[in-house]
């Protein structure tokens, strides 16, 4: 089989040497030298030519060079002469080493011998690997191929001819004259060649299977026989195995691995420590921009010259053993091959290389992630340098949000030697990383380590930070609190950070009631007696406090909060300042202000590191989505709703920042129980329509399974309320709006800008036939809402507290409602109101003035794509005897204001990860809403966005010009809610 295959490509070689040999048997003998490399079919070729030889009539005498005779004088020539079986009858004395004759008598009694063979009959001399032979059989060749031209004698010699990186020995002919020798190399195998071998053995394979063999025989018939071998032994019932492996230790018996090692050792020691240190590198990316810099690379690690390296590289990829990869960069054809290759490398001599390449690697400034690709398969360096390129490669893949690789690098820095204080700082990276992305233990030890190095003031509250956030998040709110206070000791020479770690017990009580009151109670009696000391942080979580306890103002808090923001703030303490302006801006109903305040605050931080600002940063900018009704963007990407914050494509999405999945399959088992962008999702969906994955995701949660006692849970049993409501089990509902109100009163949070519970649960009496217990619910939120005082709350307590009422006042507390929020800066309280007061108009006999405030509200409900209110406002449409013809979704009122700003963002020139990081969205968000927009404005790539905007443009000018000062206020209410959201 192995014969075939080898001389399937060989007609020309076989051609050559039977034309030869017609010359010989007329009397003009001649050298035939067939070349090739280790594999190619050498061996095979020379049997076929001896049998072609012996089946005309031609006698043969053959020999097979070996590396073991190399130092036997004549040897070779004497695996020739010996007398065999068809020579029985020859006459004439054999010369013996014995008789004392010198070697060039000796060579000449050897010829004379040959000459009496030839003299017999036509003669075939064949030479199996001559580059094995001894010195003087060589020299002894190369006269007898000087001297046959006159004789009917053929010499046929197979020589190993390959580019390695030693430089070979000259080759036979080197000596002779060009007209004494035909010279033949053998090519490998070629692709539809090895293909045909393939199929030889395996008939019924796939042409995927075949291509796979072809690779991994690197189309060397050596080495595709042995795979193939192989892969039949494998062979069960007729049935092909499952594919090439991987790996040799995959493939059984093992032909193929010796091969390759057969292959290897014929290529000698350099060759072959170039050949495995390929082998390492290959798959990692060498760092490299050309063909140079990777060979002097390989003999840095083979400890060989670097000049013969690219030659090597070019022969192997002209043999089919190396291809190259989409940058050019030459590799292994297959895993297998790579595998095998590498296989005969032991550990301690691979990792060596590796140390070997990353050190030359860093010596020339290759990139931080190609030399950590070595560090990671090397020993300990124990230099500087190896911790700062693993910190830099580390920080690169947490820019491309890829963590687990992150993890890894930070891990192996661990390994290094290093100060204290730099290894704290690693420590709270990877314990942070780690906490956050199996969102379980798995960090803490790391952080915990982390506060008790020795180093810096700073670090130590870095860490102690970091600590108290992953054990707040895992339902231990009071060893949290302790972790801080266990500082102070630390921190009597600096009491700007004890006022910081004050600061951050008083965030992280939130995940606990007791506590709460506790650091709040502490946090307000030392701002009364000295407010330098809980410092503009601190002083703006108390602002924060009030707003939810409905003792201010929304006025009164923001002209608070902008002077604390105008205040020198420490740069340790900035985040707990902006986070918690951005929250109070947020309820105030200055979205574009609290927006700000976000990104402000995001821009600062570093969100591979735990911090409570970090997520409270998130869970604003998710409040401000759904303020705005950005149900879309809460669903396309629940990072992109909640903000993630993390640069280029918003690592890690919602299981990246609260370290529970998205969707949770498993999250009966959290213990601390559902988060702000869950509660947010919900009610996305119920708003949307899609009420059945809102009860997926809602009863994906065990709230009797949660330690958490955080305001996120209470938000939770809000969204939970509104998803049982819209499908229609009110009792249920309410249920869950009094025991969200029953927790948030007992943390002295009352103010309806947090959860409107009073609201929800009103309608739900109502709906329940409570009308009186409606009434109080509703009577008492409009009343804490007049304290606040913002459109939002006010306008949707009176909404409520019209609908409780009915009749004449119901109707007028309804159109109060309207009016209430057409004044405000969001306006997605205002469809509800204006179905509310189309319902009371209905009721009061004034079907006529119902329809402008439903057809409305459906049209605003349309373009947020709220589908719950839309149906609402066509059901009461309806209802009141009216029809509303169906609007299409599209065109530029149908934008969104997140679609509106990316839109111009790419219409500008930017890309969608400069949009991303711009808007601190994930890329997958801003392609989300990027199809949104080619879909509504009726074109179909990027390059028409500029023209489409610019027509847009032209005809707001148009417009602008035709109605005049006069048609501004009937414009607003035409474009409604996307004129708001769209600055």
């Amino acid at each position: 089989m192995y014969e075939l295959a080898a001389l399937r490509e060989r007609r020309a070689a076989l051609d050559l040497v039977a034309t030869e040999a017609d010359r010989a048997r007329a009397g003009s003998g001649r050298l035939v030298l067939l070349r090739g490399a280790t594999g190619t079919g050498r061996t095979a070729l020379l049997e076929a030519v001896a049998e072609q030889a012996a089946a005309r009539g031609t006698r043969v005498l053959r020999a097979r060079c070996s590396p073991e005779d190399s130092e036997v004088s004549f040897a070779a020539a004497l695996r020739l002469l010996l007398p065999g079986a068809e020579f029985a009858g020859r006459t004439g004395r054999f010369p013996d080493v014995s008789d004392g004759l010198d070697d060039r008598t000796y060579a000449a009694q050897l010829w004379q011998n040959l000459c009496s063979f030839a003299a017999d009959s036509p003669l075939l001399v064949a030479v199996d690997d001559v580059h094995f032979a001894d010195e003087l059989s060589r020299r002894w060749l190369v006269e007898v191929a000087r001297r046959i031209d006159r004789l009917p004698l053929l010499l046929v010699v197979t020589e190993r001819g390959q580019y390695d990186i030693d430089p070979p020995s000259d080759g036979l002919a080197h000596a002779l004259s060009p007209t004494l020798v035909r010279t033949h190399t053998l090519a490998p195998l070629s692709t539809d060649g090895a293909a045909q071998m393939v199929r030889a053995d395996f008939g019924d394979a796939s042409p995927d299977w075949v291509e796979d063999c072809v690779r991994a025989g690197g189309k060397c018939p050596l080495l595709l026989r042995a795979l193939l071998d192989d892969l039949r032994a494998e062979e069960r019932d007729g049935t092909l195995p499952a594919g090439v492996p991987d790996t040799c230790a995959a493939l059984y018996p093992g032909a193929y691995q010796a091969a390759v090692s057969w292959w290897l050792d014929s290529a000698g020691p350099a060759t072959a420590g170039v050949a495995r240190a390929l082998a390492a590198l290959d798959g990692d990316g060498d760092g490299t921009e050309d063909g140079h810099g990777l060979a002097e690379l390989l003999a840095r690690m083979a400890g060989v010259d670097s000049a013969r390296v690219p030659g090597w590289l070019t022969a192997m990829t002209r043999l089919g053993l190396l291809r190259p990869d989409p940058e050019g960069r030459p590799g292994y054809a297959h895993p297998l091959l790579r595998d095998a290759v590498l296989s005969g490398w032991s550990s301690v001599r691979r990792q060596a290389a590796h140390r070997t390449a990353a050190e030359t690697m860093q010596r020339r400034g290759d990139r931080a992630e190609a030399v950590a690709r070595q560090l990671l398969r090397a020993p300990v360096v124990g230099v500087p340098w190896a911790v700062g390129v693993l910190l830099d490669a580390a920080a690169l893949a947490l820019r491309d949000a890829r963590t687990d690789d992150a993890l890894v690098l930070l891990r192996r820095a661990l390994d290094e030697p290093m100060p204290a204080a730099r290894r704290a700082t690693v420590l709270i990276e990877l314990g942070s990383l780690e906490f956050a992305a199996a969102r379980s233990s798995a960090g803490i030890p790391r952080l915990a380590e982390a506060t008790r190095l020795p180093g810096a003031a700073q670090d130590r509250v870095r860490a102690a930070v970091a600590l108290g956030t992953a054990l707040a998040r895992q339902g231990e709110t009071r060893a949290a609190v302790d972790v801080l206070r266990g500082q102070d000791e630390h921190l009597t020479d600096h009491p700007d950070l004890a006022r910081l770690l004050g600061t951050a017990s008083a965030l992280l009580s939130d995940h606990d009631r007791s506590i709460r009151e506790e650091a709040y109670h502490w946090l307000s009696e030392t701002a009364e007696l000295s407010p330098e000391a809980v410092g503009p942080a601190g002083q703006a979580l108390l602002v924060r406090y009030d707003a939810t306890a409905g003792r201010t103002s929304a006025d009164a808090a923001m002209r608070r909060t902008r002077a604390l923001l105008a205040e020198p703030v420490d740069p340790l303490a900035e985040p707990f300042l902006l986070g918690t302006a951005a929250a109070v801006a947020q309820w105030a109903d200055e979205l574009d202000e609290a927006e700000r305040l976000v990104r402000r605050g995001l821009a600062g931080q570093r969100p591979s590191l735990l911090h409570p600002m970090h997520l409270a940063l998130l869970n604003v900018r998710a409040d401000i989505t759904a303020a705005r009704g950005g149900y879309g963007e809460l669903l396309a990407d629940p990072s992109a709703g909640a903000g993630t914050g993390t640069g280029a494509g918003g690592a890690g999405g919602a299981e990246g920042i609260t370290g529970r999945t998205w969707w949770p399959g498993g999250a009966r088992s959290q213990p601390s129980g559902p988060a702000n962008v869950h509660a947010h999702a919900v009610i996305a969906l119920v708003e949307t329509g899609r009420t059945q994955e809102a009860a997926r995701l809602a009863d994906g949660f065990d709230l009797g399974l949660t330690r958490d006692d955080s305001w996120e849970l209470n938000r939770f049993l809000y969204a939970r309320g509104v998803l049982r409501a819209a499908c229609g089990d009110p009792a249920g509902a309410l249920d869950d709006f009094l025991e969200c109100g029953r927790r948030q009163t007992a943390r002295d949070v009352v103010s309806p800008v947090v959860t409107p519970w009073r609201s929800a649960a009103a309608e739900c009496r109502l709906a329940l036939g409570e009308p009186q217990d409606a009434l109080d619910l509703a009577g008492e939120e409009l009343r804490l809402a007049l304290v606040w005082n913002t459109p939002r709350p006010v306008g949707r307590a009176l909404r409520v507290l019209g609908t409780a009422t009915g009749g004449r006042r119901g109707l007028e507390l309804a159109d109060r409602a309207v009016r209430t929020l057409r004044e405000g800066a969001v306006a997605t309280e205002l469809i509800p109101a204006l179905i509310a007061q189309g319902r009371q108009l209905v009721a009061a006999g004034e079907r006529s003035r119902a329809r402008d405030p439903l057809r409305e509200a459906a049209e605003r409900a349309e373009r947020l794509g709220a589908v719950r209110l839309r149906a609402l406002a066509e059901e009461a449409l309806r209802e009141g005897g009216s029809r509303r013809a169906a609007t299409a979704l599209t065109g530029w009122e149908a934008l969104t204001g997140s679609e509106r700003r990316i839109a111009a963002l790419a219409a500008d020139g930017r890309t969608n990860a400069e949009i991303a990081e711009l808007l601190h969205l994930a890329r997958r968000t801003v392609e989300t809403h990027l199809t949104s927009t080619y879909r509504k404005l009726g074109i179909r790539r990027r390059a028409e966005l500029a023209t489409a905007l610019t027509e847009r443009s032209a005809e707001a000018t148009e417009t602008t010009e035709t109605t005049g000062a006069t048609g501004a206020t009937g414009t607003t209410e035409a474009t409604g809610a996307v004129g708001v959201r769209g600055t």
